[in-house]
């Protein structure tokens, strides 16, 4: 389950970030099928590397847990930007997805500026107070990137990583300042669902359910891309208003169901 919440991607965001808040999905899908989340790279307890961020690196970060668990061949859940990871992931390794849902896909051209926005406004403050002062604001406060664009991608992990902290901090300026326009170029480079190539989703035979968002950040034209790129799918047309913690654990059950033959 590649956790929703953007940057701040906890496996705690399943039960506390937008609508997953009042669906109960880990749950209710626990009742039948193995779940595991996770914090991504950069998020929760997660480690991270003063690198630039891609959807690459998410991809080994989860093919490098199912290794880990001995886990061959499996459903992937992605909520809001998992759904990007998730479909990455499918798209380079085919064979070990048996199906995924792609709930409230994040995308879209607001979604893009809003990202190159706090991209912006983390650099500003970076170029004002240093990186030394990043860390200290990252180390006052609680909040990370999606919530407080001063305080950079790397806020959780300069919180609990000494190590980290201490090379983030002695970056020369010039060196960090290319890897965050970079991340933001290489992430955010389209005003569709991020990720994976259309090319490649167009060809992938991943059975998928696609469930749409309605707001700047879940538009709806992201979860329609999706259905126009992937050949194998199912679309639930329900407003965000009726999906509920019923309808919603119910539609997903029923299509693990129809995806395993069962």
């Amino acid at each position: 389950m590649f956790s929703p919440g953007g940057f701040d991607s906890s496996l705690e965001a399943w039960h506390t970030t937008g609508v997953y808040r009042r669906l109960g999905l880990l749950a209710r899908l626990a009742e039948h099928y193995t779940c595991i989340t996770f914090d991504r790279r950069e998020s929760g307890r997660s480690g991270g590397r003063l690198e630039r961020l891609s959807w690459e690196g998410y991809v080994r970060q989860g093919l490098g847990l199912l290794d880990h668990l001995g886990i061959d061949r499996t459903y992937l859940i992605g909520g809001c930007v998992g759904c990007s990871t998730a479909a990455a992931l499918a798209v380079a390794r085919p064979e070990r997805v048996a199906g995924m849902v792609l709930y409230s896909p994040a995308g879209g051209v607001h979604y893009r500026r809003k990202q190159h926005q706090r991209f912006d406004a983390h650099l500003a403050h970076a170029a004002e107070h240093g990186l030394r002062g990043v860390v200290e604001l990252a180390r006052s406060t609680g909040d990370g990137f999606s919530k407080d664009p001063r305080v950079g991608p790397w806020a959780h992990v300069l919180r609990h990583d000494e190590r980290f902290a201490k090379e983030y901090a002695a970056c020369d300026p010039e060196r960090y300042r290319t890897l965050v326009t970079g991340s933001a170029r290489l992430l955010f480079d389209r005003d569709t669902v991020p990720g994976a190539e259309p090319e490649d989703l167009l060809t992938l035979r991943v059975p998928a359910l696609i469930v749409p968002g309605e707001d700047t950040s879940h538009a709806p034209s992201a979860a329609r891309y999706l259905q126009e790129c992937l050949p194998v799918n199912e679309y639930w047309d329900a407003p965000v208003a009726e999906q509920t913690d019923t309808t919603a654990p119910e539609r997903i059950l029923s299509f693990l169901a129809g995806a395993s033959g069962a």
